[in-house]
């Protein structure tokens, strides 16, 4: 199955959960951009984050080059904020979810606290299809081992 790994990494750990899943599956990886960055350090970076995910703000995003329709399945990773997904993944979700329809849709969360059932329920919402296959990294760059053991499960549920 072509694929595609749309995700959103603001500290590293949910670009670094991205590449383990690519190089297993052999998937292209598509990053997203918000025009105007997040704040990554101290109280504004809780503050603003989760004010635009508990807002379900769509954040304008850099221009990004991918043919959405000529893969059979988009995997979308992100941080959990406000036990929901990261605004960037709502803005790309609507502005292409005609071209998804036809798709296998799954995700991974990463966080450090909790939330990511939650937030993998409201992603599968806005896409309007239920997730073939979830996984639920924590803290990825910190455990690397852990992170490792998670994308081998997550990547045997897409089999």
């Amino acid at each position: 199955m072509k694929t595609l790994i749309v995700y959103y990494s603001l500290e590293g750990n949910t670009a670094y959960a991205a590449e383990l899943i690519a190089q297993r599956l052999g998937a292209d990886t598509l990053h997203l951009v918000p025009k105007k960055a997040y704040a990554d350090k101290g109280f504004a970076k809780f503050f603003w984050g989760g004010k635009s995910a508990v807002m379900a703000e769509k954040p304008a995003l850099e221009p990004y080059d991918a043919d959405i329709s000529s893969y059979d399945r988009i995997i979308f990773g992100f941080p959990v904020w406000a036990s929901t997904f990261a605004p960037p993944l709502r803005t790309f979700i609507l502005e292409n979810k005609d071209k998804l329809g036809g798709c296998d849709i799954a995700a991974f969360a990463c966080m450090a606290g909790n939330g990511a059932e939650k937030a993998l329920g409201k992603l599968g919402d806005c896409a309007g299809k239920a997730l073939s296959a979830t996984g639920i990294f924590i803290d990825p760059l910190t455990h690397k081992e852990d992170a490792v053991r998670i994308a081998d499960t997550f990547c045997g549920k897409l089999s």
